[in-house]
């Protein structure tokens, strides 16, 4: 869980789930409030508490395991004592959801590989935080579990998913480049590195275009990737960047089709859709494995930058 400055703990994904818990009790808030002060070790904390030595072990267990705990080994005058300390005056709690921000003229949307509206995907598949498996391997009902939202690797053979994202663009302005990147790589049984997969992203129901993934990337661990990970699991894909414009449709600077940004209509809807997947018809149906921010080789989820600019006469609306 990172750290802003030195007593600010920033919580996000699962993780947060188990900071929240912790903090969730009269008891273990009156513990930090004790542990405000100086270290104690557990004697101590008993008698401060006037509880019983096991419950009081049971709520510290809680506070360590969700990172609240400064936890050190003191020589004592039998062996060593735990002597325990608060690590944090502060705790932000991040939810899981698309971060918007904004410059002069891009928008950039930074959204959960989790965060899918729509799923229509098939076995082989999965999904995993960066903790562990969400709902039972190779079931597409797993997709539907709560926990989704916190996915950090999905992975599924036949099919697509489906996200919103918000239509951002101030009023009067007009997109002019639409950019998705995401880490992709094909889908194999564990890994293989030789195991083509034709991967197509849509915007608004209109094809971007179509790249084809040489290999499910296993073997070597992603920079990213959690150590409970199997290694000869997939570890890791490739930042592939999908843009239309007003001269067509590119994969990373490469041309591969005439269809322009004006046909996506995008004044007209309050959200831009976003597909990711494998076509019935594809060449090579290897499947699909997307990364999030906290798998594979980049620390980014699917991010979408939307460029634009004004029209003749239109103003951006200031407040004054």
């Amino acid at each position: 869980m990172p750290i802003a400055g030195n007593r600010t703990l920033i919580a996000e994904g699962q993780r947060a789930l188990a900071v929240v818990h912790a903090v969730n009790s009269e008891t273990r808030l009156s513990m930090l409030s004790l542990l405000s002060h100086s270290p104690m070790n557990v004697s101590e904390l008993t008698a401060a508490m006037g509880l019983p030595h096991s419950t009081v072990n049971f709520n510290l267990k809680l506070l360590e395991e969700a990172g609240l705990l400064e936890v050190q080994y003191m020589p004592g005058t039998r062996g060593r004592q735990k002597l325990i300390s608060k690590r944090y005056e502060e705790i932000l709690i991040k939810l899981p959801g698309a971060a918007v921000s904004a410059q002069s003229n891009v928008v950039e949307i930074s959204m959960p590989i989790g965060n899918y509206r729509r799923s229509d995907v098939t076995s082989t598949c999965g999904l995993a935080t960066e903790s562990k498996l969400i709902g039972m391997v190779d079931d597409p009902r797993s997709f539907f579990e709560p926990e989704h939202v916190f996915a950090q690797i999905i992975w599924f053979r036949h099919g697509t998913l489906g996200y919103d994202f918000p239509n951002n663009l101030p009023h009067g302005a007009e997109a002019s480049e639409l950019e998705l990147s995401v880490e992709l790589c094909s889908e194999a049984p564990e890994h293989d590195l030789d195991w083509p997969s034709d991967i197509t992203v849509w915007v608004n129901d209109t094809e971007i275009g179509t790249w084809t993934s040489p290999a499910d990337y296993g073997g070597v661990r992603g920079r990213h990737t959690p150590l409970w990970w199997p290694i000869n699991h997939t570890q890791h894909g490739l930042l592939k960047r999908f843009k239309i414009s007003r001269e067509g449709t590119f994969i990373d600077g490469k041309q591969v089709g005439d269809t322009s940004i004006e046909q996506l209509k995008l004044g007209d809807q309050p959200q831009i859709q976003v597909r990711v997947g494998v076509k019935d018809d594809a060449r090579y149906k290897g499947g699909v494995n997307l990364f999030g921010h906290k798998f594979g080789n980049n620390e980014q989820d699917l991010l979408m930058r939307l460029w634009y600019e004004f029209r003749e006469g239109e103003r951006p609306y200031v407040i004054k």
